[in-house]
């Protein structure tokens, strides 16, 4: 890891950070003190996506959904909202 000053920072902010996103990292100091690390940025690993077949299984493997119960809580709310909260707001 490279020691640069804090003036050397200030001067020289675009190259360093060009340096940094490159995978450089740098000690700051003051008056000769190491005062801070600078380090790239850790980037999330990707997350693998996943194929249509896979999504299908998914929603295959979800509980069955009971019509009638479905239809009747969504009464039951919108009788305590006083509207249907499904719904999308008039004027949109």
């Amino acid at each position: 890891m490279e020691h640069i000053g804090q003036r050397e920072l200030r001067n020289d902010s675009g190259d360093v950070m060009r340096r940094v996103e490159q995978g450089e990292s740098f000690t700051i100091t003051r008056h000769g003190r190491p005062i801070a690390d600078l380090v790239p940025h850790a980037r999330p690993a990707p997350v693998p996506g996943r194929t249509l077949g896979e999504i299908r299984e998914a929603f295959r493997a979800l509980p069955s959904i009971d019509r009638q119960r479905w239809e009747a809580e969504r009464a039951e709310a919108d009788d305590l909202l006083g509207e249907d909260a499904l719904d999308e707001p008039s004027g949109r």
